[in-house]
This record gives C-alpha cells, structure tokens and sequence, in this order.
C-alpha cells in the first residue's frame, strides 16, 4: 500500500507564499502522476495541479502564474508552490499520486489534506 505525507499549510495573508509538500512512501512499485486537488467551503473537489511522470504540467486557470507544480522522482514527493495568494485560494489542498503498488493494481491514492486560509 502506498501511504501520503503532507506539510506545508497554514495561514497567510494576501499576497504572501506558501509551499506545499507530498512524500508518498510504501511498497511502491511505480508512481505515474501526481497532483494537487482544493476542496474550498461550497465548492466540489477541484483539480489545481497536476505532474505526470514525464514532467509535463497542468493546472486550473484560476492560478496560471502564480503556482508551480513540481516533483522529485528520487524522494517521490510533489510540490507546490503558491505565490501571490489571494483569498478564494482558501480551502483543503489534498495531495493525489497514481500509484501501483507491489502486487496490486493501478490506483490513486489521497493524502488527508492540508488547510491553507488566505486572510487579512
């Protein structure tokens, strides 16, 4: 099984930065992409950033500019990094890995989420 370790939210004012952390660890057989997910008050689940295996990127218009996603195939750890904060990006930043792990099939896997709030 493969299991998620993430770090890095908080509290921060408008404008401000934060950095995102996702250690997947576990009988990992093979990580394909991975991605970051916001589920804000009122709001479904939405897809923020994603970063497969090859390294190519996605991300939801809302913060073209201002995120960068990344990954470290060593560590088998995404990140992201958020500039330019602003309040509607508030809301639970959940860590997902497309993972295959040691005799079992292709599957995603969910971190348990981390709070990041945008307030003056």
């Amino acid at each position: 099984q493969v299991q998620l370790a993430e770090s890095g939210g908080g509290l921060v004012q408008p404008g401000g930065s934060l950095r995102l952390s996702c250690a997947a660890s576990g009988s990992i057989f093979t990580i394909n992409a991975m991605g970051w997910y916001r589920q804000a008050p009122g709001n479904q689940r939405e897809l923020v950033a994603s970063i497969s295996s090859g390294g190519s990127t996605n991300y939801a218009d809302s913060v073209k500019g201002r995120f960068t996603i990344s990954r470290d195939n060593v560590k088998n750890t995404v990140y992201l990094q958020m500039n330019s904060l602003k309040p509607e990006d508030t809301g639970v930043y959940v860590c997902n890995v497309d993972a295959v792990a040691f005799g079992r099939p292709r599957v995603p896997y969910w971190g348990q989420g981390t709070q990041v709030t945008v307030s003056s």
